[in-house]
């Protein structure tokens, strides 16, 4: 039985993933009740458009590969972060510094992403969970290192970040001698809304390399796996060679937009600066469109365009409705868990939807 034309566009229409069209109108409502002026707005979400694009971006092989959302990124983020330890012990000045960092950052993501990715080849079919896990016992690694090794058998250059009993590292460490360095370069204000050309180019740049290196051989072969990985191996491809390719990217993806994100603060907190950049992504991506099996480069931006609209606004608008300034700061913990829970039983229905089609 062919099907006609209006029973195509009746399915089409069940099938579209409703999630950015929900967050839109919670933004525009929120933005509404919050009262704040529009020009704020617009120059906090160009910052932290800036600031997550990397990060968002690294969710998208993994979950092209049929990994689903990678968790794990969090990782990633402990690298920069390591990176820019790094060169602040050893005292490199400006624009050598980001790039130490960069350069010791990517090298111990490689390494923990091969590492992540060997791993998640024998926990296949339930990696989401494996890397929410992975995360955790990261962090605590990671902890360990700076907060005990740091000091005693690891050597510190710099007595000035030195915690009081000569072991660890404080809580807080100052980027100053890399602070906006690269993020004030080639600034456009248009009617007081300050557009960070250089680092949207730098945005734009990681999303056509993605893009281009989705189209290459190895895009095919992360489309393939994620499809039918039993298919893939039939027709000769390395499946668990290629998932770890895919953590791999995924992890220095999240590695260098880290370091973006803190170069932009201006400061490390060293031990939870990290924390909910995997949460805040995952969100982001969701609140694009994308789903656990499908992710594309559009999901990046309009997510994160609705996603921090929206967690920029409630604050204030649920301030200004319940007269609670303590409610308004709840709503942000909401968004951000919540939406992950919301957007997963959306797009568990739309997934439903295009089976029965």
């Amino acid at each position: 039985m062919i099907n006609s034309p209006i029973d195509n566009r009746q399915s089409t229409i069940r099938t579209i993933n409703p999630t950015p069209f929900f967050f839109a109108v919670l933004s525009i409502v929120a933005f509404y009740y919050s009262g704040l002026n529009l020009q704020f707005v617009a120059n906090e979400v160009i910052i932290r458009v800036v600031r997550n694009s990397l990060l968002v971006l690294a969710l998208v092989i993994p979950v092209i590969a049929g990994m689903g959302l990678n968790f794990s990124i969090i990782i990633g983020a402990m690298c920069a972060q390591a990176g820019w330890i790094i060169m602040l012990d050893l005292k490199v000045p400006g624009i050598y510094g980001i790039s130490g960092a960069v350069f010791s950052g990517v090298i111990i993501s490689i390494i923990c992403g091969y590492a992540i990715g060997t791993y998640l080849n024998r926990v296949k079919g339930r990696e989401m969970i494996a890397t929410i896990i992975i995360g955790i016992l990261g962090a605590g690694i990671y902890e360990f290192i700076f907060l005990v090794g740091y000091g005693s058998f690891i050597r510190s250059h710099n007595s000035e970040m030195l915690l009081s009993r000569g072991v660890g590292i404080r809580d807080m460490v100052d980027l100053a001698p890399y602070r906006n360095i690269i993020d004030k370069l080639w600034l456009m204000d248009i009617h007081g809304i300050e557009f960070p050309l250089f680092m949207l180019f730098i945005a734009g740049i990681a999303a056509v390399v993605l893009k281009f290196m989705l189209s290459t051989r190895l895009g095919q072969q992360f489309r393939a796996v994620g499809i039918d990985r039993m298919s893939a191996e039939l027709a000769g491809i390395n499946t668990d060679n290629t998932r770890i390719k895919a953590i791999i990217i995924s992890t220095v993806f999240a590695c260098l937009g880290q370091i973006i994100f803190l170069q932009n603060i201006g400061m490390v907190n060293v031990y939870t600066a990290h924390m909910n950049s995997d949460i805040f992504s995952c969100a982001a991506i969701l609140a694009g469109g994308a789903t656990i099996r499908e992710a594309k480069i559009r999901h990046v931006f309009i997510g994160i365009f609705l996603f921090h609209s929206l967690y920029i606004v409630t604050p204030q608008a649920g301030q200004n409705m319940f007269a609670n300034a303590a409610l308004g700061e709840y709503f942000r913990s909401f968004i951000a868990y919540g939406s992950i829970a919301m957007a997963i039983l959306l797009n568990i229905r739309v997934e439903r939807q295009k089976a029965n089609t």
